[in-house]
C-alpha cells in the first residue's frame, strides 16, 4: 500500500484530537451542545494550525446521525462519507483557484436547494481572502441571510484582506500558533505509534523549526524519517534541515568575543563545507543572539526561553556580554541579512558581518572571569577622529588659498574685484567646476563614435530585459538611464533622476548590472554613471557652445592680470588631481 504523508494520516478527526486550540474547541462544543451554532464562521490564523481540520470536524458534528453532538462519532455513514469527501452537501472550495464571481454566483444559486444526503448543507471556502471584490459582493447577501439549512465556514491566513462587511456577518475564531511543548507531545505520540525511536532534543528542534505550525512539524518529521529510518538522532535532524547545533554557535561566539578573526572565518568555512547556506547561517546566528539576550534580560520567563533546550548553558554564554552589546550585534546582523538578499556573494557578507562583530564587541562584563577584555577600539576611534580633523583642516587651507586667487567652488561667492575679468559679473567662480567636469568626461566624449559603443546600443534592450528577469526593482532604476559612451572598459550611463542614479550605484545593484553586461555584451564592462544634464553640458561645450568661451576668457584675464597661468594650473592640479587635469595649448 502506498505511503500516506504523516500530516494526512494524523489529521484530527474529532475536536479532542486538535492540538493547541482549546479556546476554539471549547466554544464550538458549547455551541453544539446547546444547539446555538451560527450560519457563518470565519477561521483565521497561521498555516498548519488546524483551520480546515476544524471546519471538517464541525461539518461532521452538525451532520452526525447520532447528533448534532459535541464530538462526531466517526462511525456512522454520514461521518465516514464526509471524512472521505463523498457527500455532495458538504462542499470544500479552494478560493485560490475558484476566485471569480461566476463560481460564487453558482454557490448563491444552489444554496436555496435543500440538502439531499445530510441535514445541513456546509460550504467550506479555504483561502477566502483570494476572492475578487466582485466575488465578495456576490457572496455578501447570501452570507447575510442564508437558508436555515446552510452553513458557511470561511478559512484564511490573511483576515486583513477580507472586507469588513463579510467579517461582520461571521463568528470569527483566531487560531494560534501551537505551543512548543504541545507540539513536542504530539510528535512524541506520532513517533510512538509509528514505532520510531527519536531523541528528545531532536523533537524539540523539529518543533522550533515549524514555528508553531503542527502540519509543518509533521511534514518535517516525515522527511527526517525517510532519511534516518526507524532511529532518528539529533545529528540527523541537523543534517537534513541544514540547521546548526548551539555548540557550534557557542564556538563562533567565543571567537567573536576573543576577536579571533581566523577562528571565526574557519568556522564559517566549515559551515559552508557542510552544505549550510549563508542566509540560513545568518538567520540562525540572529536567533542565537536573540536567545542570549532573552536569557540575560528575562532569565526566569518560560515564554521567552521555550526555544532553548539547555537554558543553563545559554546563561553562561550570555554572562560574557552586556545587554547593550547583544542588541548592537543583533542590529549589525540584521543589516547584513537585509543586504544579503540582493548580493550574489552571500558568504562574503556573512564573513564581513562576523568580522564586524569582532571589531565592535567590547569584551565581557566585569567579573566574568575572562581575560579577553580589549580596550583598543576607543583608541582607534580617537586616532581616526584626529586624522579626519587634520584632513579637514588641510582642505580648508587649500580652499582659502584658492579663494584669495579668485577661484571659488561651483555656486559660491564671486572672486574679489581685482580678479573679476568677465565684465564684472563674477561668473568665473564656476569655471573651475566646469573645467573639472569637461576634463573628466573628455575621453568619453571621444568614445561616442566608437564602433563597440554602437554595438552596446544595439544590445542595451537585452541588458535591460536580463536585469528585469534577475531583479525587477533594479530594472526599475536602470531603465531611467541611457548609455552614452564607452572608454577603457567602462560604460557611461546618463540618468535623468539623481535618485535613480544613486540607487543604481549601490554596490549590490551595480554588481548585478555589471554581471549582466558581461553576460550579454560579452565583455567585462564597468558601470560608470553621470547626470544627463552634465553630459549634455559637456557635449555642448565640446561642440563649441558658449562655455568654452568663458574658459578662454578666464585664461586671457589671468594672463592680463599678471598672475601667471602656471600658478593657476598648479592650483587646479592640487585641487582636482593630476589625472583629471589636461593642459591644452591653443
Amino acid at each position: 500500500m502506498a505511503h500516506i504523508a504523516l500530516y494526512r494520516t494524523w489529521r484530527p478527526q474529532s475536536f479532542k484530537d486538535m492540538v493547541g486550540q482549546k479556546h476554539i474547541v471549547q466554544t464550538l462544543q458549547n455551541s453544539l451542545r446547546e444547539g446555538r451554532f451560527s450560519h457563518a464562521y470565519l477561521f483565521s490564523g497561521p498555516r498548519g494550525t488546524g483551520k480546515t481540520s476544524a471546519a471538517k470536524i464541525l461539518a461532521k458534528a452538525v451532520n452526525c446521525q447520532n447528533g448534532p453532538a459535541v464530538e462526531p462519532c466517526n462511525q456512522c455513514e454520514a461521518c465516514l462519507r464526509i471524512t472521505e469527501g463523498a457527500v455532495m452537501d458538504v462542499v470544500e472550495i479552494d478560493a485560490a483557484s475558484n476566485r471569480g464571481v461566476e463560481e460564487i454566483r453558482d454557490i448563491r444559486d444552489k444554496v436555496k436547494y435543500a440538502p439531499t444526503e445530510v441535514r445541513q448543507k456546509v460550504y467550506i471556502i479555504d483561502e477566502v481572502h483570494m476572492l475578487t471584490t466582485e466575488a465578495f459582493n456576490a457572496l455578501l447577501k447570501t452570507l447575510e441571510e442564508p437558508p436555515g439549512h446552510v452553513m458557511f465556514i470561511l478559512a484564511t491566513t490573511e483576515p486583513h484582506r477580507i472586507p469588513a462587511t463579510i467579517i461582520s456577518r461571521c463568528q470569527r475564531f483566531d487560531f494560534r500558533r501551537v505551543a512548543l511543548d504541545e507540539q513536542v507531545e504530539r510528535l512524541r505520540e506520532v513517533c510512538s505509534n509509528e514505532q520510531i525511536e527519536i531523541d528528545e532534543d531532536a523533537l524539540a528542534f523539529i518543533a522550533r523549526l515549524s514555528d508553531g505550525g503542527m502540519r509543518d512539524a509533521l511534514s518535517l518529521l516525515d522527511q527526517i524519517i525517510a532519511f534516518s529510518g526507524q532511529r532518528v538522532s539529533y545529528e540527523d535532524v541537523l543534517s537534513i534541515t541544514g540547521g546548526m547545533a548551539s555548540d557550534q554557535f557557542e564556538k563562533l561566539v567565543t571567537a567573536i568575543q576573543d576577536k579571533d578573526f581566523g577562528a571565526a572565518l574557519r568556522l564559517i568555512d566549515d559551515f559552508m563545507q557542510e552544505g549550510k547556506s549563508a542566509d540560513k547561517c545568518m538567520e540562525n546566528l540572529i536567533y542565537y543572539f536573540r536567545d542570549l539576550l532573552m536569557v540575560k534580560m528575562v532569565p526566569g520567563s518560560g515564554a521567552v526561553t521555550e526555544r532553548i533546550v539547555d537554558v543553563k548553558r545559554f546563561s553562561e554564554v550570555a554572562q560574557r556580554f552586556t545587554s547593550e552589546s547583544l542588541i548592537a550585534m543583533i542590529d549589525t546582523l540584521n543589516y547584513y541579512q537585509t543586504e544579503m538578499k540582493y548580493s550574489v556573494q552571500p558568504q562574503t557578507l556573512l564573513e564581513v558581518a562576523v568580522m564586524k562583530l569582532c571589531t565592535q564587541v567590547g569584551g565581557p562584563v566585569a567579573g566574568s572571569g575572562s581575560a579577553s577584555v580589549v580596550q583598543a577600539a576607543p583608541e582607534r576611534q580617537d586616532g581616526l577622529v584626529v586624522q579626519l580633523m587634520g584632513r579637514i583642516q588641510r582642505l580648508e587651507d587649500q580652499l582659502a588659498q584658492l579663494m584669495k586667487q579668485g577661484i571659488a567652488p561651483a555656486g559660491g561667492s564671486p572672486a574679489p574685484s581685482g580678479r573679476a575679468g568677465l565684465g564684472g559679473t563674477g561668473r568665473q567662480a564656476s569655471a573651475p567646476a566646469v573645467v573639472k567636469k569637461i576634463e573628466k568626461l573628455d575621453a568619453f566624449l571621444q568614445g561616442r563614435e566608437d564602433a563597440a559603443f554602437r554595438g552596446v546600443l544595439q544590445q542595451w534592450s537585452q541588458v535591460l530585459g536580463r536585469v528585469k528577469e534577475l531583479k525587477i526593482t533594479v530594472h526599475a532604476w536602470l531603465v531611467d538611464g541611457e548609455p552614452v559612451s564607452i572608454h577603457d572598459g567602462r560604460l557611461l550611463v546618463a540618468f535623468k533622476s539623481a535618485m535613480h542614479r544613486e540607487t543604481t550605484e549601490k554596490p549590490a545593484n551595480k554588481q548585478l548590472i555589471e554581471q549582466v553586461m558581461n553576460e550579454v555584451l560579452g565583455q567585462p564592462y564597468r558601470l560608470v554613471t553621470v547626470m544627463m544634464k552634465d553630459w549634455k553640458a559637456a557635449s555642448d561645450q565640446a561642440g563649441g557652445a558658449e562655455a568654452p568661451k568663458e574658459e578662454l576668457q578666464l585664461v586671457a584675464e589671468d594672463e592680463q592680470s599678471g598672475g601667471g597661468r602656471e600658478a593657476w594650473i598648479d592650483e587646479a592640479i592640487q585641487l582636482f588631481g593630476e589625472e583629471l587635469v589636461k593642459i591644452k595649448e591653443d
